[in-house]
């Protein structure tokens, strides 16, 4: 007769977190054109990606001037606003993304403290 192992709880939660360390991140980025504050913001969530994501991130900018029923869909009432789509929860940020801690709470890369 074989034993079954028993798993703790930090098992778990390595487990866990090792999961999320390889998980495929998919991210929506509205802007209004070329403004100053939406160019900052596409250089930020693109620097803060290829910091924190690199190589497990798919990231797109979407002008809601060129595709407004994409923004009407997604309900965007501001911009720059940056939304989380995988892994859930879904979770939407709303700014330039110049604090890198809150973009990384809000991705759910680092827990709120």
């Amino acid at each position: 007769m074989e034993k079954k192992r028993v798993k703790t709880s930090t098992e778990e939660f390595e487990k866990a977190a090792a999961k999320r360390d390889r998980a495929k991140y998919v991210l929506r980025l509205y802007v209004t054109g070329m403004t100053p504050k939406s160019t900052l913001a596409i250089a930020n969530v693109q620097k803060l990606c290829e910091k924190y994501l690199a190589g497990r991130y798919e990231l797109k900018v979407i002008d809601i001037y060129q595709q407004p029923k994409l923004a009407k869909g997604e309900q965007i009432i501001a911009t720059p606003t940056l939304i989380k789509k995988l892994p859930p929860p879904l979770r939407r940020l709303i700014g330039d993304m110049s604090d890198t801690e809150k973009f990384l709470v809000g991705i759910d890369l680092k827990p709120k403290n």
